[in-house]
């Protein structure tokens, strides 16, 4: 029963099946596609394309900031949107962080909900989009109506150019980790496990602040649940 609790996936079957679907979709369209991406576009421009990606986000990671009671990171993320917005063309070059050392973070609803004490709840496995758990399925479902730049898009009539970013983020975050997920897959003796507790563990490092830009490998995690979720936040001083 404190196994069973501690993994906290009461969906486990449902979500297997779920995991299943996803791994086919992702070795029939995604991984091929980004795969291809990363094959035939050279380095500067994926890195172009990242920082434009990454700089588009930053009105969305500094309400997020505020709304945790991060002023200083709130700052950075002020500025390194203004200055790779001005010299940075339009966030095509990441000055602030190559030059000015003000490194990319990012923040979202799911994350704030945390910081405030929502319980995550108990795993699930979301068809297309992956690990997640209840708190943070409600926040992403937020995060696409309101988050600025996809808002902006809906209301200029232009809804289709957001399911086109939408995209773009995930060509780019997957063919990040092309090579991770390929090994973790051949050496994983249950794929689905180590998926769920990677996943855990990279979300806990995001709450914590520790692995704000997704690449810090995770720490060890204990229960998955929300007390681990407050102690995350009472950790990174908020």
């Amino acid at each position: 029963m404190a196994e069973y609790n501690e993994i906290n996936d009461p969906l486990e079957p449902a979500n297997r099946a779920v995991f299943e679907i996803n791994l086919y979709l992702d070795r029939l369209i995604l991984r091929p596609v980004a795969w291809t991406y990363r094959e035939v576009v050279p380095d500067p421009t994926r890195e172009v394309v990242t920082n434009f990606l990454n700089n588009l986000r930053s009105p969305y990671t500094f309400a997020n900031d505020m709304l945790q009671g991060e002023v200083d990171r709130a700052g950075v993320t002020v500025a390194r949107f203004l200055i790779n917005t001005t010299i940075g063309i339009g966030g095509l070059a990441d000055v602030a962080g190559n030059i000015f050392g003000l490194d990319y973070h990012a923040e979202d609803v799911g994350q704030t909900f945390a910081v405030w004490g929502a319980e995550s709840g108990p795993y699930l496995m979301i068809p297309v989009i992956g690990p997640s758990n209840p708190r943070d399925a409600i926040g992403l479902g937020i995060e696409y109506f309101v988050e600025p730049v996809n808002w902006f898009l809906h209301e200029k009539n232009a809804g289709e150019w957001a399911l086109v970013r939408t995209g773009a983020n995930a060509i780019d975050q997957r063919h990040q980790v092309l090579d991770t997920l390929d090994a973790l897959e051949r050496t994983s003796l249950d794929y689905y496990a180590q998926i769920r507790s990677i996943s855990r563990q990279r979300r806990l490092d995001e709450i914590r602040n520790k692995a704000s830009g997704g690449t810090t490998a995770p720490q060890p995690l204990g229960d998955a649940g929300g007390e681990t979720d407050k102690q995350a936040a009472a950790e990174s001083g908020r």
